[in-house]
């Protein structure tokens, strides 16, 4: 048996497997509905437990009651619609029970991939991850005293930055799995982002993660990588209950 578990890896990526619904283009009428319920329920327009009724959102959205079906049919493969069979959909509820298990699962399987990809990257891998950083770095500076306008900008930047560290795990059920989670997590991110209930210098935290890795040392890079994602956790735990009321 090879003495590198990394040996043992398949050379597949996260292409090679079907990951969430694909993020519906915009020139399409099922994909401009899709996107703008995400949107709304992400920001919280729609709140979790909203009735989503089909005959007054066809108005909103702008679309027949067909594609609005296929649009909320995505969201039900996102998690963020439930499908309630003859009774229509409604939005997703959430609770801490239910991020908190997000939070430690994704713990688990991203300081997996974290250590898989340090042991694998290249210099390829490592100015991949630095060119993430920079451009995060950027987006966090648009986002101070813009939230609104810039939240979506910095989410997918922030979601680069993490894909980028991984990216050299050759896991492709990990990629995955960990696309599902981060998904899940992203109307819990907002409100610490929007509402901040605890003192936080995201950016440090990044930057350390970011030296940790291009260090090749994984047990410090996966120590920093778990205190930032579960400092979110603590930090939503300081809201107000009735934010997770539905």
């Amino acid at each position: 048996m090879p003495d590198d578990f990394s040996a043992l890896l398949p050379t597949a990526t996260a292409a090679s497997l079907p990951g969430l619904p694909p993020a519906a283009s915009t020139k399409t009428l099922v994909g401009s509905a899709y996107l703008g319920l995400r949107r709304d329920i992400i920001n919280g327009t729609l709140p979790p437990g909203t009735k989503l009724r089909v005959e007054h959102l066809k108005t909103v959205y702008g679309v027949g009651a067909g594609t609005l079906r296929e649009a909320l049919a995505l969201l039900v493969s996102d998690a963020l619609v439930v499908a309630e069979g003859q009774r229509g959909f409604h939005v997703k509820p959430m609770s801490m029970a239910d991020f908190y298990d997000i939070t430690e699962t994704r713990i688990l399987l991203e300081c997996q991939a974290l250590r898989q990809a340090i042991g694998c990257g290249d210099d390829a891998w490592e100015g991949q991850v630095v060119a993430a950083f920079h451009r995060l770095n950027r987006a966090e500076k648009r986002l101070e005293g813009n939230h609104n306008e810039r939240f979506e900008e910095w989410e997918a930047r922030n979601r680069d930055f993490h894909h980028a560290l991984i990216s050299a795990c050759r896991s492709a059920w990990l990629h995955h799995f960990l696309a599902i989670l981060y998904h899940q997590a992203e109307r819990y991110r907002r409100l610490s982002i929007e509402r901040k209930p605890i003192p936080r210098d995201v950016h440090a935290e990044h930057q350390a993660i970011l030296d940790a890795t291009l260090a090749h040392d994984a047990d410090t890079a996966c120590a920093l990588l778990t205190d930032h994602i579960r400092t979110t956790y603590e930090a939503i735990k300081q809201l107000p209950q009735a934010l997770f009321e539905n």
